[in-house]
């Protein structure tokens, strides 16, 4: 972000600095996708495995977060 930020306040071509968002978005994208995956592989099955209910609870709370991503 600070990267990007010099380059707005140094007057970079806007078109390099919009290719460089666009490159941090797909690394975020990335990094969220593994965080649903472990939390999917370890938080909600171990929830699971310990309480059905506990378990639940853990699936609404993977789903509402992937909703966010999907909204952002």
């Amino acid at each position: 972000m600070r990267g990007i930020a010099r380059m707005v306040d140094e007057d970079v071509y806007c078109i390099d600095v919009l290719t460089q968002i666009a490159a941090v978005t797909k690394a975020l994208q990335a990094v969220s996708i593994g965080l649903v995956e472990d939390h999917l592989g370890h938080c909600v099955v171990d929830a699971a495995r310990r309480d059905p209910e506990e378990g639940a609870a853990k699936v609404r709370e993977a789903s509402d977060a992937i909703a966010r991503l999907v909204r952002s």
